[in-house]
């Protein structure tokens, strides 16, 4: 009868296939003795890092790859290999062998002794360090660390860090409420949690990776602020639609500089100057939408075009919508600035509801709707989740 797994690495990869036998060599010398597996969950990599996963899989049983096609994302693949697991101990770490895995042995056991929910590998206490960061990366790190007070009022020294390990029970008891936004798992996982996580703290280096190239790109940071705005206000307001509006508020600007070079220097009429200007924020704001909002549904070549016609249509009845509005609220004697909120409010709310329904469907909606033979199906009754 085989040993219990105590404990299960998730490893996120996309194009890490150059450090996966080194990563897994590595855990057989630092985990001997323990009932361990590692899990890859592979988001579809160009360099066929879960085809490698397999095939090491064949000679290893310890060894599982989760492939993920159309999904994106690290926080997302934390959770599915979290999920997949059955193991009482769950330790997420990055497979560019840039986190220490000897701290992993010493993980597992200050979790056994029962005095804590997480274990965080820290770089900022003593004894760790961030290694040959470069100094805007370091000041980068600071700073996205202070944010994330905003919405983590546990006593931690290094909540973004990405090297961690948890008792199954505090991940079970946060999964439900998790935004799996971008790539900081464990401030998702602190943040969520319905009650407060008994936290241990152990110092590490941070070391320099071996092979192929960071990942951490302005997306990231994008991606981060949004996790920050889920966490903040994701019970009232969808993260997506804070990001929608300020997107929109965005093209109000472009919209007006546009027709001031038009109608001003160069004398375009008012109406066909105006015209442009509707254009070209509508387009600026589908680009930037399509690009940072929807970026796990980002739509490319001719799908791009076809959304920009959807997007455009549907914000041109939502503009009707805004102004009819506005008009009826300021006749009813509506002061005009009530008036103007109410209709920025409807069309904001209609654009974004309908484009994310039609212009940005999900992909697996999509696929649904390709694969479904022509049946009839029941409409969904009762209200939903809004995360």
């Amino acid at each position: 009868m085989s040993t219990p797994i105590e404990i299960s690495v998730i490893v996120p990869t996309f194009n890490e296939r150059d450090n996966v036998l080194e990563l897994v060599s590595r855990l057989e010398r630092c985990l001997a003795g323990r009932a361990w597996e590692v899990i890859f969950v592979d988001d579809d990599s160009p360099d066929d890092t879960a085809a490698l996963v397999r095939r090491l899989a064949q000679q290893d049983r310890r060894v599982r790859c989760l492939q993920r096609i159309g999904r994106r994302g690290l926080s997302s693949a934390c959770v599915e290999g979290m999920l997949a697991s059955g193991a009482p101990v769950l330790a997420v770490m990055d497979g560019d062998l840039q986190h220490d895995e000897e701290l992993l042995p010493r993980m597992l056991d200050v979790l056994k002794q029962g005095n804590a929910d997480v274990v965080v590998g820290t770089r900022y206490s003593a004894g760790g360090g961030v290694g040959q960061w470069e100094a805007s990366r370091a000041r980068m790190s600071r700073f996205a660390t202070r944010l994330s007070r905003y919405v983590v009022r546990a006593d931690i020294s290094d909540p973004m860090s990405g090297f961690f390990a948890l008792r199954r029970e505090a991940f079970e008891a946060a999964v439900r409420q998790l935004s799996s936004i971008g790539f900081k798992i464990l401030l998702d996982l602190v943040a969520s949690s319905p009650a407060p996580l008994r936290i241990c703290e152990l110092p590490y280096q941070f070391r320099t990776r071996r092979a192929g190239e960071s990942k951490l790109d302005s997306q990231a940071v994008w991606e981060y602020l949004m996790l920050l705005v889920d966490k903040l206000v994701g019970a009232y307001v969808p993260a997506r639609f804070v990001a929608f509006a300020a997107i929109g508020g965005l093209g109000v600007a472009v919209h007006f500089v546009v027709l001031a070079a038009l109608f001003g220097p160069l004398h375009v009429s008012f109406a066909a100057s105006q015209t442009a200007a509707a254009l070209v924020a509508m387009t600026s704001n589908f680009a930037l939408n399509n690009a940072l909002t929807y970026r796990d549904r980002r739509l490319r070549g001719w799908g791009w075009l076809k959304g920009w016609l959807s997007f455009t249509l549907v914000c041109s009845i939502g503009l009707l919508a805004n102004v009819g509005i506005a008009a009826y609220l300021f006749a009813s004697q509506t002061a005009w600035v009530l008036a103007a909120l109410a209709g920025i409010a409807v069309g904001a709310v209609w654009n974004y509801a309908v484009t994310s329904a039609y212009t940005w469907r999900s992909r697996a909606r999509r696929a649904v709707r390709r694969q479904t033979p022509a049946v009839a199906v029941a409409p969904r009754l009762g209200p939903t989740r809004a995360r």
